[in-house]
């Protein structure tokens, strides 16, 4: 899975911002920007209006996205229109009979399911795989963390054993998630061989901002991982 519009692997960035930080995510080769809006543990970084203005201004130039723990398909569809995108991550507990609306309301839609790595639970995440498959297009690892209970955004790897399982089992692409970094990601691709990957906190200073250069070093690691396994 690559990305059509810069043609190197697929590549999420997650917690935009504003619009500059954007234009820095685009100008350093990123194609996918998403949105955490309505979640679980985590705090939004910026408005559904904000996050719209963002999209309507820079959507020519890169794919936005919605990353949320929304859980039925009318309010997927309704917020990702607000926004203007036409992918989603979804985080939360999902049942079937929603995301098979979900698939019947947006056909279009690229839907991507997460996938939490809580430990050895392979066997769970590969049957949820399987059920997923049908409406999907694609599955995020990602890592819980058993002191807030997050499920995702913990800055925090799992063992790459299970999602490099996950990728082999999958009947759908897997993004690699959950605490990648510069210093990191280009052994975690050799190991995971996954289709992308996705980043959040790794890229960030402490005052919680996409660094230029953490960014630019995390995505010429990456490129770099992708150009090994593909030899």
């Amino acid at each position: 899975m690559t990305d059509a519009a810069t043609s190197t692997p697929r590549l999420h960035v997650a917690g935009v911002m504003d619009a500059e930080e954007a234009e820095t995510l685009i100008d350093c080769g990123v194609g996918h920007l998403g949105f955490p809006l309505v979640l679980g543990h985590h705090q939004e970084d910026l408005s559904v209006d904000a996050a719209a203005a963002i999209v309507s201004r820079l959507a020519d130039r890169a794919k936005f996205f919605l990353i949320t723990y929304l859980n039925t398909a009318d309010d997927v569809v309704a917020l990702c229109r607000t926004l203007g995108v036409h992918m989603v991550q979804l985080h939360a507990d999902v049942v079937y009979a929603e995301m098979r609306r979900l698939r019947q309301l947006a056909p279009k839609m690229k839907i991507f399911k997460s996938l939490v790595v809580r430990g050895d639970n392979f066997d769970a995440l590969a049957r949820e795989a399987d059920g997923f498959a049908p409406w999907v297009d694609g599955y995020i690892t990602d890592t819980f963390d058993p002191e807030t209970g997050a499920t995702g955004a913990t800055g925090k790897t799992h063992d790459w054993s299970v999602s490099r399982y996950l990728v082999r089992a999958s009947p759908r692409p897997v993004i690699l998630a959950g605490g990648l970094n510069p210093d990191n990601v280009r052994e975690a691709i050799r190991i995971v061989r996954p289709s992308g990957i996705d980043v959040h906190t790794g890229i960030e200073g402490s005052d919680g901002r996409k660094r230029r250069d953490l960014i630019e070093r995390f995505v010429a690691e990456a490129r770099a991982g992708f150009a090994a396994v593909e030899v």
